[in-house]
C-alpha cells in the first residue's frame, strides 16, 4: 500500500487533478477520520480503509472496487451510485447508509450490519 501524507490527502479532497476527482487509489487511510467529506467521485480502488471512520462521508459516484473496508463505520454515508465491486465489508456498519443505484459485485459482507435495500443488490 501506498503511504499517504496529510498534506497530499488534502490535495487531493481539493481536487487538484485535471478531472477535478479525489484519486486515492491503493491508499492507506486505514483507522483515519474521515467522517463527513465530501469525496464523491473519488477513486478509491483497492484503498486501505480498515477500520476508517466514514460516518456520513459522501461517496456518491465513487469508486470502491477492491478496496478493503473491513470494520469500517460507514452510518448514514451516502453511497448512491457508487461501485463496490470485490470489495471487503467484513465487520463494516452501513446503518442508514444511502445506496440507491450502487453496483454491488463480489463483495465480502460477512458480519456487516447492511441497510435492508443492501441485501437485495448483493
Amino acid at each position: 500500500m501506498a503511504e499517504i501524507t496529510r498534506k497530499e490527502l488534502v490535495l487531493a479532497l481539493l481536487g487538484v487533478h485535471e478531472d477535478h476527482k479525489p484519486r486515492l487509489s491503493g491508499v492507506d487511510l486505514s483507522g483515519l477520520n474521515l467522517s463527513y467529506l465530501n469525496l464523491s467521485s473519488a477513486d478509491l480502488g483497492a484503498a486501505n480503509l480498515e477500520g476508517a471512520n466514514l460516518e456520513g462521508t459522501n461517496l456518491n459516484r465513487a469508486f470502491l472496487g477492491g478496496a478493503n473496508l473491513q470494520r469500517a463505520n460507514l452510518r448514514g454515508a451516502y453511497l448512491r451510485d457508487a461501485q463496490l465491486i470485490g470489495t471487503d465489508l467484513r465487520g463494516a456498519d452501513l446503518t442508514d447508509a444511502r445506496i440507491t443505484g450502487t453496483m454491488v459485485r463480489g463483495c465480502n459482507v460477512e458480519g456487516a450490519i447492511l441497510p435492508g435495500s443492501f441485501t437485495q443488490l448483493a
